[in-house]
């Protein structure tokens, strides 16, 4: 007997889920009339069920979008600005200057 993982467990799970997900929106856009609507005994009319079937993923996606772009902004606009490279540079040499200076020590005092 085979044991799998829980991530591989989920990862399954995640995988038929979206197989039935899109098996069912193929069969609603392109079969309601056939077979959803008989099945289900619904009366909406096909076109306005195809629209909302095109409508909420594009809505969904779009807002996901606009999301992602706002944060995008506020992560820009609340994080500070890096210091000036020529601030590194004078930090490196007055790094330099220090360790330099240690080691004369060192040397004097052997």
């Amino acid at each position: 007997m085979n044991m799998v993982s829980k991530d591989q467990a989920i990862g399954g799970l995640i995988f038929l889920v979206c197989v039935v997900v899109a098996i069912g929106y193929i069969i609603t856009l392109f079969g309601y009339e056939a077979i959803v609507k008989p099945l289900l005994n619904l009366t909406w009319s096909t076109s306005g069920v195809q629209f909302w079937l095109i409508a909420i993923p594009v809505l969904v996606a779009f807002v996901a979008v606009l999301a992602i772009g706002a944060w995008i902004g506020w992560t820009m606009a609340t994080t500070p600005p890096p210091k000036p490279i020529e601030e590194f540079e004078f930090e490196e040499k007055a790094e330099e200057k220090e360790e330099e200076k240690e080691e004369k020590k060192k040397k004097e005092k052997e």
